[in-house]
């Protein structure tokens, strides 16, 4: 292996705000791996909307810092008896935005020889989180023929983490209702799997819903959108149903009186990723188990038809926010 650089390239956020704060360096310092730690050479990294949070403000971190969540490439200095030098690995941890990243070897997972370096970036956060939250927060855990199992509603059907949500409950026999915003991201959510399909710009959602469960409502909801959806969550969740707000694209939701869950006994929660893999042991399991959907052909990672250099992420944040995306956000080191 070539000697480990004293600098690198990355992206460095100094002062909190939009994407023009995402400022593009070529004179990092390297960073230093401590005992268990790998030193992991990007070759793409994930674009999140967790990304634009830490960005604005929305979560709170310290001043300065290299952003990005997830990544996958080679390990080109380790101090773990788990990994060596060459080997391909992906992680999810702070500091992907560059190109090396210092990360914990037990946060590392290795990526199987038919699986992509690309795939595997692109399906670690959004993966594990469907994964995870249908599996730990919904509580579906049952093997069942299609359309057997409950009525599921994913908004932003088509986006990275509501196609991963579409494409694992269809596999699980959910009946899963999708919406999106435009006639394309309709079809797209169409081809993850949803056997009904509502455009959210032209539709009345809550109406169309009702319409397709015969005034059931819905017994799951995965809202990533938050502020401009979540009243009307509670329209259409049905009695006993579970509410899993996991995301601010439009807003934070609430605030909620507990009151208002009464009525129907609803379940609200609001998971994080990384208290479902607070072990090595959760984290190898779940990601098994995502890399043996993807490379079954049961899940697709469906990937943004343009793939970002690095040094434009500013550009990738602002496509991402303006809902011109469809599917993973990737850069390219």
């Amino acid at each position: 292996m070539s000697p480990v650089p004293k600098t690198m390239a990355g992206i460095l956020v100094e002062k909190l705000g939009g994407p023009e704060v995402l400022q593009f360096k070529t004179n990092l310092p390297v960073p230093h791996i401590k005992d268990g730690e790998v030193l992991v050479k990007n070759e793409f990294i994930g674009i999140n909307y967790i990304d634009t949070y830490f960005r604005t403000g929305l979560y709170k971190t310290a001043l300065p810092f290299i952003g990005g969540k997830e990544a996958a490439g080679t390990v080109i200095a380790s101090q773990s008896a788990e990994f060596k030098e060459g080997d391909r690995v992906a992680y999810i941890h702070d500091g992907a935005y560059a190109e090396l990243t210092a990360v914990p070897a037990d946060k590392v997972v290795p990526v199987p020889a038919e699986l992509s370096t690309e795939q595997a970036a692109a399906s670690m956060l959004q993966g594990l989180t469907a994964l995870t939250f249908i599996r730990e927060a919904a509580g579906i855990k049952q093997e069942l023929g299609v359309s057997l199992g409950p009525w599921v509603l994913v908004h932003a059907a088509a986006g990275g983490t509501g196609g991963q949500l579409v494409q694992i409950l269809t596999v699980m026999g959910a009946k899963v209702i999708g919406t999106a915003g435009s006639p394309e991201k309709c079809e797209l959510a169409t081809k993850h799997g949803a056997q009904w399909v509502i455009n959210s710009r032209t539709e009345d959602v809550a109406a169309r819903v009702k319409e397709i469960t015969s005034g059931k409502g819905v017994d799951v909801i995965f809202d990533g959108i938050g502020k401009d959806t979540f009243d009307m969550d509670f329209d259409i969740i049905a009695r006993k149903g579970t509410l899993v707000v996991f995301g601010n694209a439009s807003g934070p939701a609430g605030p909620v009186e507990l009151p208002r869950l009464s009525a129907k006994n609803i379940k609200l929660m609001r998971p994080v990723l990384l208290s479902y893999l607070t072990t090595k042991e959760e984290r190898q399991e779940y990601t098994k188990e995502l890399f043996d959907l993807i490379l079954s052909g049961k899940v697709n990672v469906q990937i943004h038809n343009e793939i970002y250099p690095l040094k434009d992420v500013a550009r990738a944040h602002s496509d991402l926010e303006g809902r011109k995306t469809t599917g993973k956000l990737l850069l390219k080191v």
